[in-house]
């Protein structure tokens, strides 16, 4: 069985002292490939290091919707150079909008709509951080799609929508990605979405260190290996077996992310 995590941040600071220990227990739980997210550039010499180190490590590289002020005139041709500098980055991100911790719509657009020209010059998909803007969100991807008449790969990443919000965005043409928020008890509205999604849009990711699933809950760290809980959620939500929802998540991350697994 193997499984792939799609969206991870390991270069945090507790991960620094057993990271080691950490892909042991990854390649232990069946995770054959992890596609690192961005928060911003001036991360991307570490998160580059660890793509290096770690064969089975893709990532990408934008800007948060939340450090949106960070954006200044170059910030678009270093996303853009960056992007272009090596072969092991598969997308541009995180990206979007997040109207839970900060109210700076407009700023947060103009980031937002950056970052789709970027991915749209490079032919790359988009990772999409969506959190309280799911209307907002759909209303940008849509008039950029109709503006541009260029069709937007990409992920809705760590999905929190309803079935309706969830139908949008499949509408769109993305996927939809569930990280250990789907194993939660009260998450009925992100277990009716994962019990929706066509099966050939499905992701799975931890969003490691956050998140982390049931039965890990209680601990501080979550880690690329749970993504095999959220994986056994996603199969019983689905009524089917974990081997079906492993093969098939990570065939569709490798045709989102072009990984040759």
């Amino acid at each position: 069985m193997q499984l792939i995590d799609t969206h991870v941040h390991l270069n945090f600071d507790n991960f620094q002292p057993d990271l080691a220990a950490v892909r042991s227990r990854w390649q232990e739980a069946g995770v054959v490939h992890l596609v690192h997210s961005c928060v911003e550039p001036a991360e991307f010499s570490s998160i580059q290091a660890i793509a290096h180190q770690f064969p089975e490590v893709s990532f990408a590289v934008g800007l948060h919707p939340l450090d949106a002020q960070q954006w200044q005139s170059q910030t678009a041709q270093e996303i853009l150079s960056l992007a272009k500098s090596d072969s092991k980055i598969v997308a541009i991100g995180e990206m979007g909008l997040d109207f839970y911790k900060a109210d700076n719509y407009e700023q947060q657009q103009i980031v937002f709509e950056a970052q789709l020209a970027i991915a749209s010059e490079l032919n790359l998909p988009v990772i999409i951080h969506c959190r309280d803007a799911a209307v907002e969100v759909r209303e940008i991807l849509q008039k950029w799609q109709e503006r541009t008449n260029h069709q937007l790969r990409g992920v809705m990443h760590c999905w929190g929508g309803t079935p309706e919000e969830t139908q949008w965005f499949l509408e769109l043409g993305f996927y939809i990605s569930f990280s250990g928020t789907v194993t939660f008890k009260n998450a009925k509205a992100i277990q009716a979405s994962a019990a929706m999604v066509n099966s050939d849009r499905l992701l799975i990711e931890t969003d490691c260190p956050f998140l982390a699933p049931v039965p890990k809950r209680g601990e501080k760290r979550n880690e690329p290996a749970y993504v095999r809980y959220v994986a056994e959620q996603v199969a019983t939500l689905r009524q089917e077996t974990l081997e079906t929802i492993s093969a098939q998540t990570t065939q569709n991350a490798c045709e989102l992310f072009s990984l040759a697994i």
